[in-house]
């Protein structure tokens, strides 16, 4: 006798598009699907940490030296040989030379626009901005098609990353306010560090709020059928469930403890807040989180990395960090068992000009959306690899060219995500991302 294959979940949907619990034609439930997928001896979960360098790091110090340019093109910093033949970095990245084993760099992507906020949305969306209907961002859209039961938030922004005239990167948009990330303001290198979220006042214990959770539930259910389940009362159902069980989560209180941590691992990763953040997205990554975005460097604004003056002396001070921190993730990500089911991002929302401006504060770049650099490293694409190239003075790619949709679309082939899903979103469809093709040498 032949037995079926395990459907897939959208092979599920369109054979019956039914409700949770409910039985298929093909005779099963969604529930069953869900384990079958997880438990495939084929499928590994890819989770995600993405390192967002703010502002637009510039690839002409970090990642594309042009050795041979005139001075006012390639800036103070060298060309360095690492672990990889052919595979250069800036000098100024001695640590993760030693690791480019384990992730890869695209030289080649351009976007759309050069603008803040725009580009930030745009990075982590795939689409343009659209204050009506407005695509998803990559994690929102992991939350929604792979949901997981695991006690902690699926998807966590460490830092408020809004442009105050555009949306927030990387929320949910059209697949509504559940989806957005649980987003932490505050420093995880502060001596005082907490999540309040996973505090209960004194007087009430864990029974009492999961008395309070069976009332919340019963008035809901009242409220639900009074209202016919209206969007807004359902994303208010969906936040206090979220709210009452990180409360009561023991798991998920002791991911944000950092203490937990000996004080040799804390100081590999740096005791500054890009490192201990890259810290405790790893915590998160082993509790069950699946998708972490941290600011890859925060001064007196959050686009620290828009260097339109004294560009040198700012690089100074963070490319140490930003070398320390995402080394050190690699090692530990890897010495953990953790590097194959991690995909590890570090990307700007654009470059920044070739050319060094003349700013009487002091030198600097300016925003470059024509061509830029970005890494991708651990689960679910090939490592090692320098895919593309930009022309001698990295005006423009010179070969393979990546759009910022080409690359949204390579992370969704990675983690197994179907851009072509639809949502309804004022009574019009909404695909999760309508643009790109994935960089099939990664994959």
């Amino acid at each position: 006798m032949t037995i079926p294959a395990i459907p897939t979940r959208r092979r599920f949907f369109q054979a019956g598009g039914l409700a949770l619990g409910a039985i298929s034609p093909i005779g099963l439930s969604i529930e069953q699907v869900l384990r079958a997928e997880a438990e495939s001896p084929d499928k590994k979960q890819i989770n995600v940490i993405f390192m967002f360098l703010q502002g637009g790091a510039s690839q002409l110090d970090m990642y594309d030296m042009k050795p041979q340019a005139p001075s006012e093109i390639r800036g103070p910093y060298f060309q360095s040989s690492t672990a990889i033949p052919g595979f250069q970095l800036s000098d100024q990245l001695p640590l993760l030379a030693q690791h480019t084993d384990k992730f890869s760099l695209i030289r080649s992507m351009h976007s759309f626009t050069s603008k803040h906020g725009e580009g930030d949305v745009h990075i982590m969306c795939g689409t343009p901005v659209d204050k009506n209907l407005q695509g998803p961002g990559i994690g929102a859209v992991l939350s929604q098609q792979q949901p997981q039961s695991a006690p902690v938030p699926p998807f966590v922004h460490f830092g408020d990353m809004k442009h105050p005239q555009y949306s927030a990167p990387g929320f949910a948009g059209v697949l509504g306010r559940a989806y957005d990330p649980f987003v932490i303001r505050q420093d995880p290198n502060s001596p005082d560090f907490n999540v309040r979220e996973f505090d209960t006042a004194d007087d009430i214990n864990v029974k009492r709020l999961g008395d309070r959770k069976a009332l919340l539930k019963s008035l809901d259910l009242f409220q639900a059928r009074q209202e016919e389940q209206l969007i807004f009362a359902k994303e208010h159902d969906q936040f206090t469930e979220r709210a009452l069980s990180l409360s009561t989560s023991r798991k998920a209180k002791e991911a944000f403890d950092l203490s937990l941590e000996s004080d040799r691992l804390r100081n590999r990763y740096g005791r500054n807040r890009v490192g201990q953040g890259m810290l405790m997205a790893r915590r998160l990554i082993e509790a069950g989180v699946r998708f972490v975005t941290i600011q890859g460097y925060v001064d007196t604004g959050i686009y620290a990395w828009d260097h339109h003056w004294g560009i040198f002396p700012h690089l100074d001070i963070q490319l140490p960090i930003y070398d320390q921190s995402y080394s050190a993730l690699l090692e530990d990500l890897e010495a953990r068992g953790l590097l194959e089911t991690t995909l590890v991002i570090t990307a700007g929302e654009f470059g920044r000009t070739p050319r060094i401006n003349d700013n009487k504060r002091g030198p600097g770049r300016d925003h470059w959306g024509r061509c830029f650099s970005l890494t991708l490293g651990g689960g679910g694409v090939k490592t090692g690899m320098v895919v593309g190239t930009s022309d001698k003075y990295s005006y423009s790619p010179a070969d393979r060219p990546v759009s910022v949709p080409d690359f949204v679309a390579t992370i969704y082939q990675a983690l197994g995500l179907d851009p072509s899903a639809e949502v309804f979103s004022q009574g019009r469809p909404v695909k999760m991302l309508p643009d790109g093709s994935p960089v099939r040498e990664l994959l």
